[in-house]
């Protein structure tokens, strides 16, 4: 064999090796990736199994309302009847099937979010047990023990079953959790609280150099006149409880109906006014061309603020979000 032939052949062989070496790589490369890629498939498909195993293990669900009453639900809800509290429900991602309004409007700064869902009317209170009927919910939920009192939940309670809250307006983050029970959405309502305290804590440090020893009152204009709102609820609650503000000492003593002569003893430092849906436009024309009114320190000051009615006047987790970006925007544009 001549020597040429012989480097051809050396050479030819020394390229199979490394090409059989190649393949042999590739081929266990791809199915460690084939075992590794149903592995995932396997995990997540448990995960869902999981989940959904999880859903199910949850109901028939028995749960006593704040009141004491057993509530119990067969199945998870999805026809859900929650008046005033769409806000809440919004917040864990679930639709109403019906939203409230004053008979007039719904709350406005939740319709980008409840275009298509039918409006009832609380015009003339609660609507009654046949229109609640006839939309057929699955679970009624209602924000405070007045209906208990004037006989509505007896009603309410025949149609399908009805939780009842003391008052959710006063605690926010019990009425969030509360639903995320008994929708089984625990971990949704978690997120949801934390992400909004995460946004109070920033809102209050940016606040900290103007709130702190500074005092706040809120006046509310209606159709039957002007009061002071105290920091129990809604955007009085956020400013205090919150944002670090003082309320106003003359509201803390129980001066809640405002008149006109009683202004001088507001040690306010910022104001803000709140129109109820524009009913309380005759009462606010009057405030401000009241010559007592334009004595006051806050006036003096330029710290006196209008607010919209809408949100200012709910709590939930987007009213009381959108308090939070007014302030920011008012005190420190």
């Amino acid at each position: 064999m001549n020597e040429n032939f012989r480097n051809y052949c050396q050479t030819n062989l020394k390229s199979f090796f490394v090409l059989a070496s190649l393949l042999l790589v590739i081929g266990v490369l791809t199915a460690c990736n084939a075992q590794s890629s149903n592995k995932e498939e396997k995990v997540e498909t448990q995960a869902v199994s999981e989940n959904t195993k999880k859903q199910k293990d949850v109901y028939p669900l028995t749960i006593k309302d704040e009141l004491g009453n057993d509530v119990t639900l067969p199945v998870k809800p999805t026809k859900i009847f929650a008046p005033v509290m769409e806000d809440s429900l919004l917040a864990l991602g679930i639709k109403p099937m019906m939203q409230w309004s004053n008979g007039v409007k719904p709350q406005l700064y939740l319709q980008d979010q409840l275009q298509g869902v039918p409006e009832i009317s609380f015009a003339s209170g609660p609507p009654s047990a046949e229109a609640i009927m006839a939309n057929k919910p699955d679970l009624i939920i209602l924000h405070n023990s007045f209906y208990v009192e004037n006989g509505t939940y007896e009603k309410y309670a025949k149609i399908a079953p009805t939780y009842v809250f003391k008052n959710a307006a006063s605690d926010l983050e019990g009425s969030i959790k509360v639903l995320g029970q008994l929708l089984n959405e625990p971990d949704r309502a978690e997120q949801t609280l934390q992400s909004y305290q995460e946004k109070v804590d920033a809102a209050k440090a940016k606040l900290v150099a103007i709130s702190e020893g500074k005092k706040v009152a809120l006046i509310r204009f209606n159709a039957k006149g002007m009061f002071f709102m105290t920091d129990e609820y809604f955007s009085g609650y956020v400013l205090t409880h919150e944002l670090g503000f003082e309320q106003s000492s003359l509201v803390k003593n129980g001066a809640f109906e405002v008149s006109l002569e009683i202004l001088p003893e507001l040690d306010a430092d910022y104001i803000f006014l709140i129109n109820d849906g524009n009913l309380g436009d005759e009462f606010l024309k009057e405030f401000k061309e009241s010559k007592i009114w334009q004595s006051t320190a806050a006036f003096k000051n330029n710290q006196v603020y209008e607010t919209s009615g809408d949100y200012w006047l709910n709590g939930g987790i987007h009213a009381q979000g959108k308090v939070i970006d007014d302030v920011l925007e008012f005190l420190t544009p």
